[in-house]
């Protein structure tokens, strides 16, 4: 059985993506896994979610379907192929004949409805979203719209730069007898401050006025939105590494007063070698100047004691014996 819901980090890189359902615009994530799943949905001013795991998801699928008996997995891969391109924003849908409605509750949850059919019966299933926890709405969407905005006006900063750079070189142009050949190509020098008022006063209306656009995330912003997310999840992932090397035990080294010690005894042990050698000359030159009274005869080795020059052969173990 999968855990329920989807893994932080493989969620946050999901884009949200422009959906209607019944008439209603909303921004949906969602993630379908082999027997689970994870959406969040929002109108930017609420944000709900729903995850469900296998045995949540065959529950619910028997109280919807009195006459359904087959797993999860059986009937989990039309869920998908029926939800996934409503959440998508998609207009093409697997099923022509599935229909999705969604219902706002007085509690503030929603419910979407989806009617279809399986192998030649209808199948039934809801989603019952809830308001998302805080800190999930701040990972999912607060914090990368931060870091976007951000880094939208880092780049607003440099283009006045690059824009104040290029007056003064056409300014030198002009001042060493360059003329334009159209006169229509002329601009006027860029002053930031009255460039932001004049934006200011125009834009804005249209923004407002516009409203339900301007609260979408479009190409260009889905794509910076993917940058940021997957460069941050790089960083965390470095700093995980590196938290756990610091956690690591240090590798032991070896102690240099026992190799000390060692080659000490070592040189020890050879000079008390040595003396014991010497000793032993001594003692043999002593015994070699004494006169011999007796000598031993030389002892011959027995037929029996002398050692078979033809090695014996084993015995050879194999399958039969």
């Amino acid at each position: 059985m999968e855990a329920s819901g989807a893994p932080t980090e493989v969620l946050l890189q999901r884009p949200w993506l422009p959906v209607n359902i019944c008439g209603c615009q909303l921004q949906a994530k969602s993630w379908f896994g082999e027997t689970a799943y994870h959406i969040l949905l929002t109108d930017m001013h609420c944000v709900w979610e729903e995850s469900m795991d296998s045995a949540a998801i065959q529950k619910r699928a028997q109280e919807l379907n009195r006459r359904l008996r087959a797993p999860v997995k059986a009937f989990f891969s039309h869920l998908c192929e029926v939800v996934q391109p409503c959440l998508s924003g998609s207009d093409k849908r697997a099923d022509g004949e599935a229909q999705i409605s969604l219902t706002r509750q007085e509690n503030g949850d929603i419910s979407v409805k989806l009617k279809s059919e399986l192998a030649g019966l209808p199948f039934y299933w809801e989603f019952h979203c809830t308001p998302a926890p805080v800190a999930v709405v701040c990972v999912q969407l607060v914090r990368p719209l931060l870091a976007m905005s951000h880094l939208l006006q880092r780049q607003v900063e440099q283009l006045g730069d690059l824009l104040v750079r290029k007056d003064a070189e056409i300014q030198d142009y002009r001042e060493n007898g360059a003329t334009l050949s159209r006169e229509r190509l002329q601009t006027d020098v860029f002053e930031e401050q009255t460039y932001r008022e004049d934006f200011m006063a125009k834009a804005l209306p249209l923004l407002c006025s516009e409203q339900q656009d301007a609260l979408s995330f479009t190409a260009d912003l889905q794509h910076l939105y993917a940058a940021i997310v997957a460069h941050g999840n790089a960083r965390t992932r470095k700093r995980k590494l590196s938290e756990e090397e610091e956690d690591r035990p240090p590798s032991e080294e070896p102690d240099p007063t026992s190799s000390l010690g060692a080659s000490i005894s070592g040189e020890a042990g050879e000079d008390r070698e040595l003396s014991q050698s010497r000793q032993v000359d001594a003692a043999g030159a002593k015994m070699a100047n004494r006169p011999t009274t007796q000598q031993c005869p030389p002892v011959t080795s027995t037929p029996a004691e002398r050692p078979s020059s033809k090695p014996k052969k084993k015995k050879v173990v194999g399958l039969f014996r």
